[in-house]
């Protein structure tokens, strides 16, 4: 099994954890491929940049994904295998696995850093909650830890004494490490992000997401900025049809107004580019609260 000292000296290579870590290894097109599939043309054409920045913007608003998944990304990933049971929840990617058949488990096994040592949280079933005392982390960690060495003792000697490796793995837990090459396409990577960088998700598979993104962003900029304008669960939010008739009745159209007339030139151009938004997204908002 590849090793982080196997991989540290590419660029495109990012440490998760003792054990893991994330590796872009290919990417197949780049923003302007994108806006060239929405074009449906070839070459950069007459295009300016701004055009091209305006175009991914419009496509990623209004939910015009097609173009979008003319991009695709591979990355070689190296995660414990509770991490690898929710990353192949997003089945839209292909992946090939680290077998356990052919080749022994190594003895690398995801152990949490003391600052992760929580208690289980009393609103979400599924979710951590505050730390744990000093001591009952203590008393825990040492106990993981020693669960993982008799768990890995019992392998090693179930393999000596002629057990097939397809059944002497059984005895391994989950924070054994596994390694996998995973392929996906932008829009169903963005998708994934959208679920996986979120406050609700586990500790261990937001490393990994933000770990792929980093690596992501630099090399699609334009797209990236539209994610996290309109679709990043970190700075964006969903409404539902109660919560949005709640905001209408609590927004003040006069209030709107003065905002406006307190622009430069009374002008809700002005208004529009102090927010970051076209004069179609301020529209567009107007039109969601009746204004």
């Amino acid at each position: 099994m590849t090793t982080w000292n196997d991989v540290k000296d590419d660029a495109q290579a990012v440490r998760i954890g003792e054990h893991g870590f994330v590796r872009l290894v290919d990417i197949m097109g780049d923003d302007s491929s994108i806006c060239q599939a929405a074009r449906c043309s070839y070459g950069a054409g007459t295009k300016s940049v701004s055009d091209d920045r305006a175009l991914i913007r419009t496509l990623v608003r209004n939910y015009h994904t097609s173009p979008i998944e003319m991009v695709e990304l591979k990355f070689h990933l190296k995660i414990p295998i509770f991490v690898m049971r929710q990353h192949v929840r997003h089945r839209t990617a292909s992946l090939n696995e680290y077998s356990g058949r052919y080749s022994e488990m190594t003895d690398e096994m995801f152990v949490p850093p003391v600052s992760r040592l929580q208690v289980q949280s009393e609103t979400n079933k599924q979710g951590s909650g505050g730390s744990m005392t000093p001591a009952n982390a203590a008393f825990s960690l040492q106990t993981i830890e020693n669960v993982f060495k008799d768990a890995y003792s019992a392998y090693q000697s179930l393999l000596e004494w002629g057990m097939a490796r397809e059944l002497a793995r059984i005895v391994l837990p989950v924070a054994n490490y596994t390694e996998l090459y995973w392929k996906i396409d932008l829009k169903n990577f963005l998708g994934y992000m959208r679920l996986r960088d979120d406050t609700h998700a586990q500790g261990e598979i937001v490393d990994l997401a933000k770990g792929m993104y980093g690596l992501v962003k630099p090399l699609l900029p334009m797209v990236c900025e539209a994610y996290e304008d309109y679709w990043s669960p970190r700075n964006t939010a969903h409404l539902s049809r109660m919560e949005l008739a709640l905001l209408k009745q609590l927004i003040n159209p006069n209030a709107y107004s003065s905002l406006v007339m307190r622009c430069e030139g009374q002008s809700e151009d002005v208004l529009a580019k102090g927010f970051g938004m076209s004069k179609r997204e301020l529209a567009e908002f107007k039109a969601k609260f009746g204004m």
